[in-house]
């Protein structure tokens, strides 16, 4: 018969007694609020503007990005032109509009 266990078959699993929550859970202490507050840390302004991933694995051709919020978006494959564009990415840190002071530029 089908959805029966058989003698010598598996048995059926038993359902396990729902269990009651009573009380705080387990590790809260007294007087700690259990709901979840905002972080309140201040930062201190900065935050990434340039990414340079470079992947090189033992015995194969290294690979490497250079992308920025401004637009860029820039890749390289090989050893010349990843050297050329961990280059060109530490060049584009001085000159990214993101990253210089427009204001003192035109004062001067």
């Amino acid at each position: 018969m089908e959805g029966q266990p058989s003698a010598n078959g598996p048995k059926l699993a038993e359902l396990a007694a729902p269990r009651t929550a009573v009380g705080d859970p387990k590790g809260v202490a007294e007087g700690v609020p259990i709901a979840v507050r905002p972080n309140t840390q201040a930062g201190d302004g900065r935050y990434p503007v340039a990414w340079l991933h470079i992947c090189a694995p033992r015995g194969a051709v290294p690979t490497a990005t250079s992308r920025c919020l401004c637009g860029r978006d820039r890749s390289a494959i090989g050893h010349t032109r990843v050297h050329a564009l961990i280059a060109d990415h530490e060049t584009h840190r001085d000159t990214c509009p993101l990253r210089t002071n427009q204001e003192g530029r035109n004062a001067a």
